[in-house]
């Protein structure tokens, strides 16, 4: 007998190997005993790339469970780095930060162009990465990065602040060029012909045409840091002037991979322990951690990861039973998000399989699944459904929006947690 919405029921044996294979978590909260997370670091063996996801982006049990997470991977397995689904120019002041340097975390967290990051849980991570780094030993700090290249104010700023000490007839140009950047937002100013894009790759030509003779000014980091911040600009541009289509997902997504991939194979800014070669942690949606698409046609940032790292990217996608979210209601961008409820997850849903099969908040293993049973297989290779929820959300209809995944391709691991609380906005 088909269940609702067409699919068929989950086999027995399915329900027989989650109830043995999940782990139960003890807490969501970080700190403390970490004995339950043991079989999960175990599953990382090999792995330098773990994307964790979240089925809202307004959920504090997601948040908090995720910042455990990182703590137990910086702490027993040595990861070093936290990229973020945030702006990769305002993330900077954010490590300044975590890197010791003075500044108020809330306001630097609000600077990152998100309301989802301005949060008393994501406040709570970077002042516990901070406090990391005040004790930890040589190459074992960590680092906070931005991987989204949109919102670049910061970035336009330094740019235009280092032209007017190192080529005054230059910065004036540049600035007025650049300016749209402040503000605008991806699809904001379509253009076929990419003007802001072309302007941001004149200045970039010059940056490192003449390296050398602003090192000498200005020094070397200096120097590097402005190329590295116009490198920024420059996708920013992209997607500023892309249409507001696939075209602009597929863009987005691809440049959150490169920086990732910066970070893990040391191409990018070296982090603080020197190499650039980092084992990280990506924080984002389930739809740019999942080794699948973002959207129909858009491969997300997992599936370039998984692409080019093979296993040693592991994607955890985060779902969830009943209980609260915030969100923007609608389509209006400026709106405050506020809080949504939501019931017990529908029968035939992922969410439901993972609540019969293993009550409570757990984790399970999906590459565990390769030798599994067939049923056990078949089953997870098949289509199903989840809730999928972003930072906006429909008015009425938002209870019904589901997405398909096919668990076995698109994560390796899943974290099922029983009960969604808003997360706590900082003023």
């Amino acid at each position: 007998m088909a269940t609702p919405h067409g699919q068929s029921p989950a086999p027995q044996g399915l329900t027989d190997w989650l109830a043995e294979q999940a782990w139960r978590l003890e807490r969501l909260t970080a700190g403390g005993r970490c004995e339950d997370l043991a079989p999960f670091g175990a599953a990382l063996s090999g792995v330098r790339i773990v994307g964790l996801g979240e089925a809202t982006h307004g959920s504090r049990e997601f948040f908090q469970l995720k910042h455990r997470i990182f703590e137990f991977l910086v702490v027993e397995a040595g990861f070093t780095t936290l990229a973020l689904e945030a702006s990769e120019s305002a993330a900077r002041a954010v490590d300044g930060y975590v890197q010791g340097g003075g500044g108020d975390p809330g306001e630097l967290m609000g600077r990152l162009g998100f309301w989802t990051w301005h949060t008393e849980e994501m406040r709570a991570l970077v002042t516990w990465m901070r406090a990391h780094n005040q004790r930890a030993a040589p190459g074992r700090r960590v680092r906070f990065v931005g991987i989204d290249p949109q919102r670049s104010r910061a970035s336009v700023a330094y740019v235009t602040d280092f032209l007017h000490q190192v080529a005054p007839a230059e910065a004036v140009a540049a600035q007025s060029a650049l300016a749209p950047l402040d503000t605008a937002r991806p699809g904001s100013r379509p253009d076929p012909q990419q003007g802001l894009r072309a302007s941001a790759e004149r200045l970039l030509d010059l940056l490192t045409d003449r390296r050398a003779e602003f090192t000498a000014q200005v020094g070397a980091e200096a120097t590097e840091a402005a190329i590295s911040h116009t490198h920024v600009l420059v996708r920013s541009a992209d997607l500023v002037t892309l249409s507001f289509d696939t075209r602009l997902f597929t863009a987005r997504d691809r440049y959150m991979a490169e920086a990732v991939s910066a970070v893990v194979d040391g191409t990018g800014p070296a982090g603080p322990n020197g190499s650039g070669e980092e084992k990280v942690v990506v924080w984002a949606h389930n739809g740019h951690v999942s080794r699948g698409h973002y959207m129909p046609g858009v491969p997300a940032l997992g599936h370039h990861l998984h692409q080019r790292y093979g296993d040693a990217y592991y994607s955890l996608g985060m779902l969830f039973g009943a209980g609260a979210f915030r969100a923007r209601r609608g389509r209006n961008m400026r709106r405050p998000a506020v809080p949504h409820r939501i019931s017990r997850p529908g029968v035939g849903s992922l969410e439901a399989e993972l609540a019969q099969a293993v009550p409570g908040d757990h984790l399970v293993d999906l590459r565990a699944a390769r030798t599994a049973p067939a049923e056990v297989r078949d089953w997870l290779g098949r289509q199903h459904r989840h809730r999928s929820l972003g930072a906006n959300v429909p008015r009425f209809t938002y209870r019904l929006h589901h997405a398909p995944t096919v668990p076995a391709q698109d994560y390796d691991g899943l974290a099922y947690v029983e009960t969604s609380t808003c997360s706590r906005p900082l003023p």
